[in-house]
């Protein structure tokens, strides 16, 4: 199978411009190949954006375990509609993953259902270094230092040392700080005020975690992510560690903040806690000056049900996959960054990161994970109209400008929204597994 796709504004890997791109299989086999080359089908996209498929590397799918709120079928669907082509999915479903064995049974599961390609972290436990040693077909490790789901609550400090100092996979963390987090909620137990919660998970948790990961990884020269940055204040940690640590910032803690609270209440209460709009300027002005490297969601859905109890009942976690792309294709629109910025934060750095093959840019022989763009497009975002199996959205009744309407992976179109924005969806699982080098060396070797 053979798609021409002609007259589109391309972000290719060196430059911007107007030209064509050719796919053959799973391929892209040519940039500017001539108008009149033959293809089982050609595109007309003059107008329209192609750049390459988004890599969220943070998201939580809910299978297996826990699929009253999300599965792959849905999850998959709510990526190819938000122009995410590839995942790398968190270790704490039910049971976690945390040895070879369920780290393979998920991937052999997600074979049967993705609509999009996927990869899963391993997650680190206080006993299972064996394990994490010899792991394969992982991108990585990921540690939860604070914030724990079952057996993956990893704090002490011995323990810590001999995954930094005797494995060889690159880690992420969850970074904030337990004792400070359970000190925080003893002192606010009697609230039942959502807001509350930006005071139990405060800044210090999340800056003394943030230090304490950032050390291990540079007494050990051990490569690094900080998960989810959510203060100011960890900005010059991270940057002081240029080199073998690299950090991501996610939606909600860009657009919320603690005033957001009286509005959404417990839709936007995140482990880390939402902050301040101070600390929302902050996040962005590191992405724009290239001190954060990556945008993921954290999608974490939980049903509209749960997220409703009382605090601290209600659940931590709120689902963005389907519409991660928009909401900064926004911005791109509003003037705040630019769609070469957007790239390399959402698909070519996440790729970089974690020493994905053949993904995250446009360039020959790099797989056809692709996204057309519409900048011209303007959709409110509806509960209503929501793939993700959890139904809602913390953006429900939001106009964005810009969203994708055709979304490719490994060369099959996945999704297309005609001009009436009627979504169409390949309705069968086409994704394939993630390959990873970490001989390439991560981000900053490149």
């Amino acid at each position: 199978m053979k798609t021409l796709i002609k007259n589109a504004t391309v972000v290719a890997e060196q430059e911007t411009l107007q030209t064509n791109v050719l796919i053959a299989g799973s391929k892209i086999v040519a940039i500017d190949p001539a108008l009149h080359t033959d293809a089982d089908e050609t595109i007309d996209a003059r107008g329209l954006v192609l750049m390459p498929g988004v890599i969220d590397d943070q998201v939580h799918f809910r299978q297996p375990g826990l699929t009253h709120k999300e599965d792959l079928e849905h999850a998959t669907r709510a990526c190819a509609k938000g122009g995410v082509t590839s995942f790398l999915e968190m270790p704490n479903t039910v049971p976690t993953t945390t040895s070879q064995q369920r780290l393979n049974e998920k991937l052999d599961l997600a074979s049967q259902l993705c609509r999009v390609n996927y990869g899963f972290y391993i997650g680190a436990t206080p006993t299972n270094l064996q394990e994490l040693k010899c792991a394969k077909r992982t991108p990585g490790i990921k540690i939860f230092i604070g914030s724990s789901t079952g057996d993956l609550l990893v704090d002490e400090q011995t323990v810590l040392e001999q995954i930094f100092a005797e494995t060889t996979l690159p880690i992420c963390a969850h970074c904030e700080d337990e004792s400070t987090v359970r000190a925080n909620a003893d002192r606010y137990a009697d609230s039942t005020d959502v807001a509350t919660h930006s005071l139990v998970r405060d800044h210090r948790a999340a800056v003394i975690a943030t230090q304490r990961a950032i050390d291990l990884a540079t007494r050990f020269n051990h490569p690094f992510h900080v998960l989810h940055v959510s203060t100011a204040d960890e900005i010059p940690i991270v940057l002081a560690a240029r080199g073998i640590v690299t950090a991501e910032v996610c939606h909600h803690h860009l657009f919320f903040n603690t005033d957001d609270y009286a509005r959404l209440g417990s839709l936007i209460k995140m482990n880390p806690s939402v902050k301040s709009q101070a600390d929302n300027q902050a996040l962005w002005r590191a992405l724009i000056e290239g001190n954060l490297q990556v945008i993921a969601t954290d999608h974490a859905p939980h049903t509209l049900v749960e997220k409703s109890q009382p605090y601290p009942q209600c659940p931590s976690g709120l689902p963005a996959v389907e519409n991660s792309l928009a909401l900064i294709l926004n911005e791109v629109v509003a003037g705040r960054c630019t769609l070469e910025q957007v790239v390399q934060w959402m698909c070519t750095a996440p790729a970089m990161v974690w020493n994905i093959v053949g993904k995250g840019i446009i360039a020959e022989g790099y797989d056809a994970d692709l996204v057309l763009v519409d900048l011209d497009r303007t959709i409110t975002v509806l509960n209503s109209n929501q793939q993700t199996k959890c139904g809602w959205s913390p953006w429900h009744g939001t106009e964005l400008t810009g969203w994708p309407v055709r979304t490719w992976v490994m060369g099959q179109s996945v999704f297309i929204l005609n001009e009436d924005n009627v979504p169409w969806f390949l309705d069968q699982p086409i994704g394939t597994e993630i390959q990873f080098d970490p001989g390439r060396g991560g981000y900053w070797k490149q």
